[in-house]
């Protein structure tokens, strides 16, 4: 998987007794790191990676593209839980679909299908979460990486609407200013889910003269990225492997920005971005986006908040890290591996312990 650009990075409960997970994720604090997988390494140069990480403090990995089965077996060599990290909503670079299903992407207020004109980016392409045969599709992709040998659970990112409202730190480099919700970037308004909601409501949200404000058509969006990740999470449970995924940095933000209410998903951990500087944040702010998931989420469920690394140097590392502790959170997650100095690795030894 290539690096992610800024937008890319912004991208309840746990197993029955007879669905234990292959690796019990309740431990002592943790550290993980995202990592883009590659199909160009061998399994000993991964291991030799696996191993520079491991004997920096980190005990998880959660891996994104390449020989997933043979970077999975290397992270187990070297003592690492492996999550297979995927992209769901969007699907740029999934060919197939894109020749053989364009009508399943979404569309916005305009009446513009994000395959044919994506907002932000060129990348940002994104299914609908309402049609059932998307959602079958996408099971049926999480269903192929559980089965995957020594994968630990799957690990779901871009699981959301796009961003209806950017974190206010990439404003600038959007040249916006995004103090309502602009119809290019409001999502999903096809057939299938005005109609859907439609036959809920009594009414087709574009008949209403500010569809934003419109409480009921808001809730129908988050329910039906919680109705997808219902069906994923029974996908990867089925195959005895847990799930989890990043989300967006608390509940109240995710829900404004991208209708994501992740409070509500049926997850063995969640990883919210709390990015700090996307926010316009300090570190201590980090503190409160984690009391504040964790204040929602289920006692079952672990939290490991997200850490920017280019924002954190060595120093600024340790005292998130320690921040991120004392809120009660289950551990930290890293973006990304590529950006660990050996400094980092050394600060996150110092501060796990």
């Amino acid at each position: 998987m290539k690096r992610r650009t800024a937008l890319e990075i912004l991208g309840a409960s746990a197993a029955s007794s007879l669905l234990m997970p292959r690796i019990d994720l309740r431990a002592p604090f943790r550290a993980w790191t995202w990592v883009h997988g590659n199909n160009v390494d061998t399994e000993s140069v991964w291991r030799a990676k696996f191993a520079r990480i491991r004997a920096g403090g980190i005990t998880g990995v959660l891996v994104g593209g390449g020989n997933m089965a043979m970077i999975a077996a290397a992270a187990h060599a070297e003592d690492l839980i492996f999550h297979a990290w995927t992209w769901v909503m969007n699907r740029s670079g999934d060919v197939w679909v894109k020749v053989n299903h364009p009508e399943w992407f979404n569309v916005n207020r305009n009446g513009d299908s994000s395959l044919a004109k994506p907002p932000y980016v060129g990348y940002y392409q994104w299914l609908c979460p309402s049609r059932p045969e998307v959602r079958e599709y996408l099971r049926g992709i999480v269903k192929e990486i559980a089965e995957t040998p020594n994968v630990d659970a799957v690990h779901l990112d871009y699981i959301r609407h796009p961003d209806v409202i950017l974190p206010i730190g990439l404003w600038p480099q959007y040249h916006l200013v995004q103090d309502h919700e602009m119809p290019e970037y409001d999502y999903c308004y096809c057939t299938v889910c005005r109609d859907k909601f439609k036959a809920q409501s009594g009414y087709d949200p574009l008949t209403v003269p500010d569809p934003t404000a419109d409480v009921a058509w808001r809730e129908f969006r988050w329910n039906s990225i919680v109705e997808m990740v219902t069906t994923l999470s029974q996908a990867a449970r089925s195959h005895n492997c847990q799930i989890s995924a990043a989300v967006f940095p608390t509940p109240t933000l995710a829900r404004m920005q991208v209708r994501q209410a992740w409070e509500k998903w049926p997850l063995d951990a969640v990883f919210p971005m709390t990015y700090h500087k996307f926010h316009n944040q300090d570190i201590p702010w980090i503190g409160a986006a984690v009391r504040e998931g964790l204040a929602l989420i289920p006692k079952s469920e672990l939290l490991y908040a997200g850490l920017h690394l280019p924002d954190l140097p060595p120093d600024a590392l340790v005292q998130a890290i320690e921040v991120v502790r004392n809120a009660g959170a289950a551990g930290v997650s890293l973006f990304d591996a590529g950006q660990l100095s050996d400094a980092h690795l050394a600060a996150v030894r110092s501060a796990i312990g």
